[in-house]
């Protein structure tokens, strides 16, 4: 309990703000989850899982899979309320090391996602509103092609329009960001309503079928069905799920900041329930635009979401454009405010220097975590969108490495710390906690394994290496100063 009372105070010496409700939380995790790979990827989906059903039922085992982790981090947050909650749990179960580790790690994971948000704004205004017609001079202006992605003047700086807006929002603090936030799990919500709409005036569950077929030249001839039949199908979409997913977690970087008299045991029930939503919104999205036409001729061209209510109708195709360019900010204000909570607890814990533990008197925001962020992300729209495509696999390593070991932690202070005030438990007690564990275990292999679809490649493996050699070498230089 020396350790608890010990992280209680800490917390109140933090001067976070104490303003988000269940709902405020709700929509960060859920918001953080969502984001855009919906309308970009859902003809991805189909083809790699051989039909719209496959990658329904890969969706649904995904949600069903991480849900036993959702409990894990519901359990700890409302027992252990304070900022960037992973760093403590890891070290109060296992020590500075892996608990360092872990948050440099998920900071990791992350934070790289806040660029790469702002980079898919300026894809989509590039290369979707570019092609409109009165808007070619969108790409008037050529600065350069790198990694064979061309970067334009005008969907740059629109780009960084909309990551400066996110930046300043959390500079005023949680709040602010929460309120974004909101707005935005409403604007995808009408995305998916529109998408059920056409489907159920234009389409046909007949659509869907057959249930497996195998395709080739999808996606305007640059993809194939490499699997061979329903169950592999599945088994390939669902190691990608995993990815589409990461955000939960920002849910408790945040809990801090929770609104007096919040109940906990509610609290520890959204995550959950956000990553449930999540599964329940993916599927929808998947069957609407999988029976707006047959399956086969829907996939064929890139971003077909797209493509296919353009044929439909413009005024609906520019809705959904529109809609689908405000959705990176979900996730770049998510993922922007849950990586500077996270560096805060670092700093805290004396794992980074100490100006990472100071927050601003007024917003309550972390200030050297949000100028480190806002440097990143806005380094983002330049880098082109073929910059950060390795960095997909090793922002999903991370994420579930961080979360398998956040699992791992909850089991052991279930020992440790049996008498630890927990407002909220994880259904089915320690064997629950068990199957997080097992969850996380087996989604980490299918990510390093060799002969994974979704194993990491060389160059993966050396951002990975690389990111822990120098976070190890700056723990070493933070302690030394110390």
């Amino acid at each position: 309990m020396a350790d608890s009372n010990k992280a209680a105070s800490v917390a109140e010496q933090g001067g976070m703000k104490k303003t988000l409700s269940l709902w405020n939380f709700f929509t960060i995790g859920f918001g953080a989850i969502i984001g855009t790979g919906w309308v970009l990827q859902v003809g991805d989906w189909m083809v790699v899982g051989g039909g719209p059903v496959p990658a329904m039922i890969a969706f649904l085992l995904g949600a069903i899979f991480l849900v036993p982790i959702g409990a894990v981090f519901g359990e700890l947050t409302a027992a252990i309320p304070i900022s960037g909650g992973i760093v403590e749990y890891v070290d109060r179960s296992f020590g500075r090391v892996p608990s360092y580790i872990t948050g440099w790690l998920l900071a990791l994971g992350n934070g790289i996602l806040c660029p790469w948000e702002a980079i898919a704004i300026s894809t989509l205004v590039s290369d979707m509103f570019g092609g409109l017609p009165g808007l070619e001079w969108l790409r008037a202006v050529k600065l350069y092609t790198i990694l064979g992605a061309d970067v334009y003047l005008i969907p740059t700086v629109i780009a960084l329009g909309f990551a400066a807006y996110v930046i300043f929002l959390n500079f005023r603090g949680a709040s602010s960001a929460a309120k974004l936030q909101a707005f935005l799990t409403k604007a995808l919500l009408c995305g998916m309503l529109l998408a059920m709409g056409i489907s159920i005036f234009t389409g046909s569950p007949d659509n869907a079928m057959p249930v497996f077929s195998q395709v080739t030249g999808a996606g305007g001839g640059e993809s194939a069905t490499t699997s061979t039949n329903l169950f592999a199908g599945i088994v390939s979409v669902l190691v990608l799920t995993p990815f589409f997913y990461a955000g939960f977690d920002t849910i408790p970087q945040q809990a801090e900041e929770a609104a007096e008299g919040l109940n906990w045991n509610k609290f520890g029930k959204v995550i959950s329930l956000a990553l449930l939503a999540a599964g329940g919104f993916y599927m929808v999205c998947i069957y609407s635009f999988g029976t707006i036409l047959p399956w086969h001729d829907f996939v064929e061209q890139p971003v077909p979401a797209l493509a296919c209510l353009k044929n439909i109708n413009m005024i609906l195709y520019i809705i959904m454009l529109c809609i689908a360019t405000l959705g990176p900010m979900g996730p770049m204000n998510s993922f922007y405010g849950a990586t500077s909570r996270i560096m805060l607890a670092m700093g805290r814990k004396g794992q980074l220097p100490e100006k990472f533990a100071e927050v601003d008197e007024r917003s309550g925001a972390p200030k050297l975590a949000c100028i480190v962020l806002a440097v990143i992300t806005v380094v983002g729209p330049f880098l082109g969108k073929n910059m950060l495509i390795p960095l997909t696999n090793v922002s999903a390593l991370a994420f579930i490495f961080s979360c398998t070991m956040v699992s791992f932690a909850c089991l052991r202070m279930r020992f440790t710390e049996p008498d630890l005030p927990r407002p909220y438990k994880v259904p089915g007690g320690k064997f629950g906690i068990c199957l997080a564990c097992l969850a996380g275990c087996i989604i980490i292999g299918l990510l390093v394994l060799p002969f994974s679809p979704a194993s990491l490649n060389l160059v993966e493996w050396g951002i990975v290496i690389g990111w822990l050699v120098v976070g190890l070498i700056l723990m070493a230089l933070t302690r030394a100063r110390s």
